[in-house]
């Protein structure tokens, strides 16, 4: 039985689905690129904002249609758009045979072998799985990577309590729960043993790692360990809250060498009333002092961040004040989402709801200032050493394609290397950068 899957949404979500592969194979499915060639297939679905719900939706609907011109027999959903619309979702999509509620990603395959025995028995194959939101973060023995081996995501927490306004994520992922320390450093072995070289730390929020399972904010703990597993060359921390970095995270960043000195910090505004709104717990002077600190006692820290445009309530003042701040913080790399009224959030019933354009108007505006500001830093960047992951050679060109500590992959810039031969994927080399190209970066080897 060949296998089509398809991982949709956050990374987050994506190692949901390496361990969804994992298991699969170990049962002995066999998995296909060809989704004409499938018997199954399994989407794992988002749900986090209306675009990422719209796509969910419409690829169950595109890939439904195999199951009428196609080998494909069954139809599985998986995910937040499956666990948020489970009890509904069969009438509305008739495509799907099961779907599987976010805590139930160990249960594929039993799910999977119940409804061919189904199909084949003649019998209903509407079949739901859905555990308790609050169960214990699920840690698969085997994971297969689908991100070119060098490189890995190291889910450490499931869920979040922070209750912003905005965010669906709570009711369809349940509160903060962190995975067992033990439990995280065996899976990071094991990546190392497979020629894992970058460990990428997400959760909905890093920052909070074991407050409650430890009663205290691990993280810095826990990469001090990470940091010494031989094989592992670089970590980098995603998503943590600015008004939970501490000293002693700051004083981990700064001083130990493997981690990446890059931070994401998800400020989605910096306006007070707004941040009120939103039920975040920081401030516009706060997040400026943080800001400072870092950029002070982590030298060369690149900062990433999100925001939101056309927040419920947001004025043209307030805007104007995001946007000069981010004018005024030139933070290396920035996206903005525009507000999606997600229903059954607070925010969805607040009174003076910006309309579509205007938001995106907004986004716009930022995006466009934010691109100059990006420009200008990478230029900057002109005659540095830098350190280089390799990711891939373009023979055609003789050049190969990198990323540096300041990129995230698939959401940051690229390194284009001066090349006589191919370099293998994974290997960290020194480059000097030669020029810039928008978010991009050129340069050749340096031969240490």
């Amino acid at each position: 039985m060949k296998i089509f899957f398809e991982s949709l949404g956050c990374d987050k979500n994506l190692v949901d689905s390496e361990k969804m592969l994992g298991i699969l194979s170990g049962r002995g499915y066999e998995f296909t690129d060809d989704e004409a060639q499938a018997d199954i297939i399994v989407i794992n679905t988002c749900c986090f904002i209306g675009d990422a719900k719209e796509e969910s939706i419409s690829e169950i609907i595109r890939l439904g249609e195999y199951k009428k011109s196609g080998r494909c027999r069954c139809i599985v959903a998986g995910g937040c758009l499956a666990q948020r619309y489970m009890d509904e979702i069969f009438p509305e999509l008739p495509e799907l045979d099961a779907v599987i509620g976010t805590m139930s990603v160990g249960k594929i395959a039993d799910v999977l072998d119940e409804v061919l025995a189904k199909k084949d028995a003649g019998e209903e194959t509407h079949i739901a799985r859905k555990d308790p939101l609050d169960s214990a973060p699920f840690s698969a023995p085997e994971r297969s990577l689908t991100t070119g081996g060098h490189y890995a995501y190291l889910k450490i927490a499931e869920g979040c309590n922070k209750r912003c306004t905005y965010c669906i994520i709570p009711y369809v992922r349940g509160n903060y729960r962190s995975v067992p320390e033990e439990d995280i450093l065996g899976e990071a072995r094991m990546l190392a043993e497979r020629g894992v070289k970058e460990l990428i730390l997400v959760a909905q929020e890093t920052t909070l790692y074991g407050t409650d399972i430890y009663g205290r904010k691990a993280l810095p703990d826990l990469l001090k360990k990470l940091c010494a597993i031989e094989g592992i060359e670089w970590i980098r921390v995603l998503y943590a809250y600015p008004e939970e970095i501490t000293d002693e995270l700051i004083d981990v960043f700064a001083s130990e060498k493997k981690i990446c000195k890059y931070l994401d910090l998800p400020i989605q505004h910096c306006n007070d009333d707004i941040l009120r709104r939103m039920g975040r717990k920081t401030s516009k002077k706060s997040i400026e002092e943080l800001i400072e600190k870092l950029r002070s006692r982590v030298p060369g820290i690149t900062l990433r961040t999100t925001l939101i445009s056309g927040f419920p309530g947001e004025t043209e003042e307030q805007f104007e004040e995001l946007y000069r701040f981010v004018n005024e913080t030139e933070f290396d790399r920035l996206g903005v989402f525009t507000y999606s009224a997600e229903e059954g959030t607070p925010a969805a019933l607040m009174e003076d709801q910006v309309p579509a354009e205007t938001a995106a108007k907004r986004r716009d505006e930022i995006m466009e200032l934010q691109q100059a500001v990006a420009f200008d830093l990478n230029e900057s960047h002109v005659g540095e050493v830098l350190d280089v992951i390799i990711e891939g050679y373009l023979p055609g060109e003789g050049v190969c394609v990198g990323r540096t500590y300041r990129d995230a992959p698939g959401v940051d810039g690229l390194f284009f290397i001066e090349a006589a031969g191919e370099l293998m994927t994974g290997t960290i080399v020194r480059a000097k950068v030669t020029k810039s190209e928008g978010y991009d970066l050129f340069g050749v080897l340096i031969n240490e």
